[in-house]
């Protein structure tokens, strides 16, 4: 169900609070879940009047039209500026070594900050420690691939109880959109949240 402060206005005073603070601003826990669900609806709603037989359609159309467009102009321009400070903070933390407050970070931006952290961490130790030895650094490529006995382990089959549209996962990995009633076997975080949510069952 989508949360009824999310709307067009809402997200422009959204936008408008975090380009007017430095620091990051408090957000719902679940606002892309939110968000997505709005944007969803918009499209659905755009689709309707698209089919729609009537002499005022063409102007409900083009109203609805503009609308998602800017919201998707507005929900861009507010993940880059959120996403900027993120970097700006996990840059002055690895830098200084220690954890700035994160408090206001949604848990798919705290994963990034922490990704973020400790790849700078990882290189910058990696070079200027080599460097410092007078050797040349060697970077190894993160290995992004599973085995199938470690996917096996993870993950959880699914079936979904009613819609979803697309989202981030934990593994910071883009799910979807399903359908009701759509099986998939998804890594056991992001299953385990969607049984929880009554968005899905498992599939014993």
């Amino acid at each position: 169900m989508i949360d009824f402060n999310i709307t067009y206005e809402s997200l422009y005073d959204l936008l408008r609070s975090e380009k007017s603070q430095e620091e990051l601003q408090k957000l719902d826990e679940n606002f892309f879940m939110h968000v997505a669900e709005y944007i969803q609806t918009k499209k659905q709603i755009l689709e309707s009047q698209e089919n729609k037989d009537s002499i005022f359609a063409s102007a409900e159309i083009q109203k609805t039209r503009k609308q998602l467009e800017n919201s998707e102009k507005i929900i861009k321009e507010l993940y880059e500026r959120r996403e900027n400070k993120i970097i700006q903070t996990a840059l002055f933390s690895s830098r200084t070594d220690s954890r700035s407050d994160h408090g206001n970070m949604l848990k798919e931006e705290l994963e990034l900050y922490n990704i973020i952290i400790n790849n700078l961490s990882e290189f910058r130790n990696i070079i200027i420690g080599s460097i410092l030895a007078g050797k040349l650094p060697v970077i190894e490529k993160p290995k992004l691939i599973k085995t199938q006995e470690e996917q096996k382990i993870t993950s959880k089959l699914i079936r979904f109880t009613t819609a979803v549209p697309k989202f981030v996962g934990d593994d910071l990995n883009i799910y979807g959109p399903y359908e009701e009633h759509d099986v998939a076997n998804l890594s056991e975080k992001v299953a385990d949240l969607l049984i929880q949510r009554e968005r899905a069952e498992k599939i014993e």
